[in-house]
This record gives C-alpha cells, structure tokens and sequence, in this order.
C-alpha cells in the first residue's frame, strides 16, 4: 500500500505557553522561510541536526559534558524539553472515529501520517497490530471491551449510571475507582445511557460489510459480551464480573425508574463537565467530547474547545515536560519548571484528589497530581534554589510547603503511595475489571518506586527547611521505608510498574534508602539489591530488561543491552555504595561506547509501562540519565579510588 508522502521539510514543533507543543504542517514556501525549522524540530523529525563533532570525551565526565552539550540543542525557550510521549495505540482510533462522528476534519497531511504510522506498526508476521484483532481472530465481536466500544456495536459496560447516585461511603462508589478507570467510565455509562450513535453513512454501512466473520444483521449482540481474541486477553472476566453484567442488565435494565435515571443521567454528565474543566485526560477526553456533542451539540463552545486539542491525545497523555524536565533538572541543576498552585475545580464534588502543591505529568493543564511527578519536581526546585550560586528564588517557601503537605496527605494505609491518590476502594473491586488487555485498573495501588520518589522529596527538604513539620516527615518517612522493606522481593529485587522493571524500581529504592542511611556496607537489604543487579549484568558490560518483565513479573532479559537500562542500574549501585567500581566502571565503558559523535544517545528499546502490558515511550531518558550517570560515575569511582 503506497501512501503519499508528505515529507519532512514543512512540518514545525509549535511551541505554546505553559509547555504545551503541537506539530503543525505549513502549506506555502513563504511559510516555510519566516518559519525556519530548529534543531528540535529536525531532531524529532528523525531528520540530522549536522551539530559538530565534539571533542573525543576522555572519561566519563567528559562524556557528560558532550551529551549536555547535545541536550541543550533541544531545550525550549521557556526551559522545558519537548519530546515524544507515545506507543498505547489505542487511543489513535478514539480520535480518529470521534472526530468522524464531530464532522471535524482531520487534516489531509494528519491523515497521511496516521495511516504512515499504522502502517509501520503493523505486525511482521500477521499484518496486525498489539490490541488490534484480524478476521480469523473473531473480527470485531472478538475484540477487547474498548474495541466493542468504539465500535458502537455492544452496550457491555460494567457501569451503569446509576451507581453514581451511591452514597460515597459505598466501598464499590465508582469515586473510589482508580482514576483512570472511573473517568472512562463516566462518559462511557453516559453514552451507553442514551444510546449515543453516529448516523449511518455509506462509509459505517460498508464497514459492517467488512469487520465481521457473519453478517451484521444476523449477530446476537447479547452473545459477544464475554468474547475476546485469546490473543488480547491479559486479565480475563472474572465469573464475579460476568454475573453482574448479566445482574445489571437483567435488573435494572429491565425495570426502569425515569426519575431516578434523569437524575442519574444529570449527575454524570455534570461530572463530565467538571473534567473537562479540570484536565486534559488521556484516555477519556474524545468519550466526553461525544457526551458533550450529544447534550449540547456540535457546534458548541465545548465541543470546539475538544476539537481544537484532540491531537493531544493521539498517542497518550500531551506529553512527558515536566517529568524529563524534573529529572533534567536534577542532573544539570539548570531548566525552568511549571507547577500547580490551587486545587482544580470542583475537586470534592468530582472525587479528585487535591493538587495544591503538585505537579502534573506535562503541564498545568494536564492536571492530574501524581506523587512521583511531584516528588522529583520538588527535589528539581530544591536543588535549583540551593545548589546553584546566586540562582533566584521563583519558588516561594509556602509553595514548597504546599507540596510537601500534598505529598504527606497522599501516604497510604499500608505506608506507600499510589499513582494519583490515596487508595479509596477494596482490592477485591479488582474483581470487575473489564479491561482485559490491561490489569491493576479499578483501585489504586501503592507502588515501590512512587514511594521511594516521595520519601527522597520530604528527606532533602528536610536540608533546608529542618524545622517545617519534622515529627510528620519523620513518621511519613518511617512508614514509608517500612512498606519498601515489605515490597522488596526474596532476590533482592523490587517491581516496578511504571517503568521497565525491576531495574527501574530498584534504582529508586536504593536511592531512597540510601538518604535514610542504608547502604551496601549497612544492610542486608541493599546488598541483596546489588547482587540481583549484578547478577542480570550482561556480557557486554550493560543491563537490558525486556517489558515482558512486567507482564509475568519475572526478570526477563532483552535481547540487547540498554544505555538507560545500564544507566539505572550503575546509579543503583552508587546509590547503594556498593564498594567495587570495577562493574559500574564497565557500564560506563558501555555507555560512552554508544555516544555518538555529537555528544546524543540512538533510541533503543521502549522505557516505560502501565497497567502491566501497555508499553510507553520516554526518549528524552536516553540523554538524560546517561549524562547523568556518567557525571556520578565520575565523582564515584574517583572517590573510592
């Protein structure tokens, strides 16, 4: 299949306020001169930024220097670095069948690139895709719960609206959900309510033609509740949440109250609003621009403002600016930040937590809190203000105490911290997820390396503001270090679900163990941690773990070593101290192995993860720590030596 190219010379990274970027292609010569392209554009674009050869690095700081020499080609103007956050490809269709049924257009060289991208992303073997589903896998009606979504053809959804008129001390009130999982559901218990549906066209009519294994007319909806491709299936139905399926359809389906699904119906929708105000949300933001199309219309004010930003959510979330640019930040002591000073919105009222004092993933507008974004947001500010001579204070006291009072609030029962929140629902609600490509979506889990991001922000906080809530940071820390020794695994490992894997999260842990004064030579527990770390170093001298780690949470090797990889794991061991520097020498010999001669890094494999099987890409990470442990490496080695 042969699509036309629209090239790369026309494309720009239109940089916004706040850190926001968006690509924009330009249609005329004259465009193209007052809009030269930059060396961010070109490096994105996968097109050479033809920077000099550096000096050849004589050792690792040297090595440093040259990447950061590199990296500040790509920093923007307001400070942050712009860069792809991408690999879930299930939201691509979300936008794409949204925006047919909005009649909004996508832009003709938009539509090249997108179909470019399914095209390069397809299977090599079968010619499909990784949540995708084939004829001979079941065609549609064997696709995931998303899929029969999108797809309109099935009303199988495990809420129903009238959940939302429980009391909010009910354990299963969907304000108890993970996040993520209850505002999907919002909007799509909404549309599933009023029986939202595009109007035929000649285009949906042939497609019924095409997606399915029988005719279209002749399917039992009913029968295909429960009928997923084995190849999707990650987290299978539970026989708890099939009978409620069955229950809700047979009960309250069958004997309707309209006062009370008025009610309901307002209740919901309501809440969609208040999102809308609040956030740009991943996953949900096309679901409630339909809502929106549906109460209000097309060519509303609130429609046209989902319009105007849906490419932000092609691919995931509107970036990662603010979660590189903390990490940047840490390792050069030198990039601006962007940071939440009030709480959202309606935040009781629409079951968020607060966020004065936090940082988003991305930018303000995104707007969720996370505790590992604002934990390594406060420790960027922190050594901003206090490591750099004569560097300004733009960060007052009271909004450090802000975040460090965010953080205190979000500790969980068990000690540790979540993702967004502080766990609100039993685990067994696990028991209802109907997501089955993806696991851990219904409650919030508490997490290793959330955890360890938030003790290390209260821990150096405390070197410059000793005073402030002492007796509450202690005990936080305390509880918190106590969940960690409880998460580490019996071959010294912890797991990681947000990054790959037990790499990742051992990292963090013996960082923060580290600051409370464990160490290889103190305890048993670090040490067993570098001896799993070393015990996974691979022949060539560096460390490669597959995301398949995180799916059957076991360590499984890539089968390449990985600069980032190797990069976490050589901070590991200098976190931990451990005492010979004899491997850690040898990562850094990798690492500087693969810097190329203007000072970058080349992609290698996906970095990142959710939800256990849904891979996402993090490539400023690869100049980031590399610079970064090369930098420790040096002071280390030559300190022990």
């Amino acid at each position: 299949m042969s699509i036309p190219s629209t090239g790369h010379s026309r494309w720009r990274l239109k940089l916004g306020p706040g850190g926001s970027h968006a690509w924009q292609y330009l249609e005329s010569d004259e465009q193209c001169a007052y809009w030269p392209q930059t060396d961010i554009d070109r490096y994105w674009l996968g097109i050479p930024v033809n920077l000099p050869a550096l000096p050849t690095a004589r050792d690792a700081l040297d090595a440093a220097q040259n990447g950061l020499t590199f990296l500040k080609n790509l920093q923007a103007p307001d400070g942050h670095f712009p860069g792809e956050y991408g690999g879930p490809m299930f939201l691509l269709p979300g936008v794409v069948i949204g925006s047919y049924i909005a009649g909004a257009a996508v832009q003709e060289q938009e539509r090249r690139k997108m179909i470019k991208y399914l095209l390069n992303t397809a299977h090599p073997k079968d010619g499909g895709w990784g949540m995708g589903t084939l004829l001979r896998l079941g065609g549609t009606t064997a696709s995931p719960s998303w899929g029969k979504f999108w797809m309109t053809v099935l009303g199988c959804l495990v809420l129903n609206r009238k959940f939302r008129l429980l009391p909010s001390w009910v354990p299963v009130h969907p304000g108890r959900w993970w996040i993520q999982t209850r505002m999907i559901f919002l909007p799509m218990s909404y549309l599933y309510r009023v029986r939202f549906q595009a109007k035929e066209t000649p285009l949906i009519l042939a497609l019924r033609e095409e997606i399915y294994t029988t005719p279209y007319k002749s399917i039992s909806w009913p029968a295909q509740r429960n009928i997923v491709a084995a190849g999707d299936v990650y987290a299978p139905h539970t026989r708890l949440l099939d009978f409620m399926n069955l229950f809700l359809q047979g009960t309250l389906e069958a004997c309707p109250f309209p006062p009370l699904q008025r009610r309901a119906l307002q209740r919901v929708y309501s809440l969609i609003c208040m999102e809308d105000e609040n956030i740009v949300p991943p996953v949900s933001k096309i679901m409630n621009m339909l809502c929106r199309i549906h109460a209000e219309g097309r060519d509303s004010e609130a429609v046209a403002r989902h319009v105007a930003t849906r490419n932000d959510v092609v691919t995931g979330t509107n970036g990662s600016q603010l979660w590189d640019t903390a990490f940047a930040a840490q390792a050069l002591v030198e990039i601006g930040l962007a940071d939440v000073q009030d709480n959202p919105k309606h935040y009781h009222t629409a079951y968020r937590q607060g966020s004065k004092g936090a940082w988003a993933f991305s930018t303000k507008e995104q707007g969720y809190t996370l505790t590992d974004c604002t934990g390594e947001a406060l420790k960027a500010i922190l050594y901003l203000q206090n490591r750099r001579r004569n560097a300004p204070k733009l960060i007052s006291d009271a909004r450090i105490f802000d975040a460090v009072n965010l953080l205190m609030s979000m500790q969980c029962s068990d000690g540790g911290f979540g993702s967004y929140e502080v766990t609100r629902a039993p685990q067994f609600l696990e028991s209802f997820n109907a997501a089955e490509v993806l696991a851990n979506t219904m409650v919030e889990h508490t997490y290793p390396e959330c955890t360890t991001c938030v003790i290390t922000a209260l821990r150096i906080s405390q070197n410059y503001y000793l005073a402030y809530r002492k007796k509450d940071i202690d005990l936080t820390i305390r509880k918190a270090i106590k969940y960690l020794h409880g998460q580490q695994r019996q071959d010294g490992s912890w797991y990681g679900s947000w990054g790959t894997c037990f790499t990742y999260a051992t990292m963090f842990a013996l960082e923060s163990l580290a600051l409370v004064g464990e160490t290889y030579a103190s305890s048993a527990r670090v040490k067993r941690a570098c001896e799993f770390l070393l015990s996974k170093q691979m022949p060539d001298d560096g460390w490669g773990e597959s995301y398949k780690s995180c799916e059957e949470e076991r360590y499984i090797h890539h089968e390449h070593s990985q600069v980032v990889q190797t990069s976490w794991a050589a901070m590991a061991l200098m976190y931990g101290r451990y005492p010979d520097t004899a491997p850690i020498g040898r990562a850094v010999s990798l690492v500087r192995s693969r810097q190329l001669p203007d000072g970058q890094w080349a992609q290698e494999a996906v970095e990142g993860i959710f939800n256990k099987t849904c891979t996402t890409f993090y490539p400023n990470l690869k100049l980031i720590f590399t610079i970064w442990m090369l930098g420790l490496a040096h002071k280390y080695i030559e300190g022990l030596e």
